[in-house]
């Protein structure tokens, strides 16, 4: 049984710090929403859809430090709450549909007491957490007949249980799979320069029993190469209405590669990370990260003082390269915006 990732108890939201997996697991006790916004933003929780569940909960902790009265007093201190977790991720999508879904349930209570408003912003986050693992068990049934007896599937960072509410997107994929026998086996990258491959996505396998082998990310196109790699199977941080996808950097590469070998691959996400305002990939904003993640990882310089760096977290892979996305209300074949478009609307009314 693989720990929570995160959890509403006694008015505290308790997140499972992934920084100090696999060696511990030890969980960070939130009492308000800056120190939520601290774990989002240092990656204490990671993952589009845990991202997500920890805004709604930093919102619904936000307002039980406020003491005003007034709803519109109230509400002003709540959307500056909003703006400091906004800030955190900004390539993520479903950081920011937490927070729409969290204003909305404000402001359509208007008309109640404060402390009520207070009550239906807890009950709202905990009901995204519940629905989150719902729509992951529902992504990994959708997706399981893409994988055939025997596959041995390719994933890069980790889309698990860690990255949601439970079960995982991506690997919710590969777990629905495992469930139903089919003799699979995963490869998965290490993804630099954090290592969620290897520090999150090999655990969370071994805890399920699934079996797994590690690689580095630039061994996969050997791989490929020696036909040892059946499908490629990632999630996403946001997906654009043409189908072009923001994952974990190195997503990109392996999609070319993926092409070059004649090896599909597969997106996993929730209609959550889809964002019908933009119409291609070049409109997502690409988080940087700081420079020491790359030159003095676990505060060890391995490169030298004055060297410049780049370090995007994410990259956009064209829909070109795309075979499917797997969704909640089903699989999404070529061409995207048509399927995304009727897809998102059942989703959202």
């Amino acid at each position: 049984m693989l720990p929570k990732t995160i959890e509403w108890k006694e008015n505290k939201v308790f997140i499972l710090d992934q920084r100090r997996l696999p060696e511990e697991e030890n969980y960070l006790e939130c009492h308000d929403a800056f120190t939520v916004a601290e774990a989002i933003k240092t990656l204490a929780i990671r993952g589009a859809p845990a991202i997500g569940i920890a805004a709604a909960m930093g919102i619904a902790l936000g307002a039980l430090g406020i003491d005003k009265r007034d709803f519109h007093s109230f509400y002003g201190e709540l959307l500056s709450i909003c703006d400091t977790l906004k800030q955190t991720r900004p390539t993520a999508i479903n950081l920011r549909w937490a927070l729409k879904r969290m204003r909305e349930v404000c402001e359509a209570n208007k008309g109640m007491d404060v402390g009520v408003i207070k009550e239906c912003l807890i009950q709202e986050a905990i009901a995204i957490l519940e629905e989150d693992v719902e729509i992951n068990k529902k992504i990994g049934e959708m997706g399981k007949d893409l994988i055939r007896n025997g596959d041995t599937i390719l994933t890069h960072c980790n889309t698990g249980a860690l990255a949601t509410g439970g079960y995982g997107t991506a690997l919710g994929v590969v777990r629905r799979a495992w469930e139903e026998r089919k003799g699979i086996k995963v490869v998965a990258t290490e993804t630099r320069p954090l290592f969620q491959g290897s520090r999150l996505t090999t655990w969370e396998l071994k805890q399920e029993g699934i079996p797994v082998s590690l690689i580095t990310d630039h061994m996969a196109g050997y791989l490929m190469q020696k036909e040892e790699i059946d499908l490629v199977m990632v999630g996403a941080d946001r997906i654009a209405r043409n189908g072009d996808v923001a994952n974990k950097i190195g997503t990109y590469t392996l999609a070319v590669l993926a092409r070059e070998h004649g090896i599909p691959f597969y997106v996993a996400a929730p209609l959550s990370t889809f964002d019908p305002t933009i119409k291609t990939g070049e409109e997502i904003p690409i988080e940087e990260r700081g420079e020491e993640e790359i030159t003095t990882p676990w505060g060890k310089r391995i490169a030298p003082e004055d060297v410049g760096v780049r370090n995007p977290a994410f990259d956009i892979t064209p829909h070109r390269y795309v075979m499917a996305i797997v969704t909640e209300k089903g699989v999404i074949r070529p061409p995207f915006e048509e399927g995304v478009r009727r897809l998102w609307g059942e989703a959202n009314g």
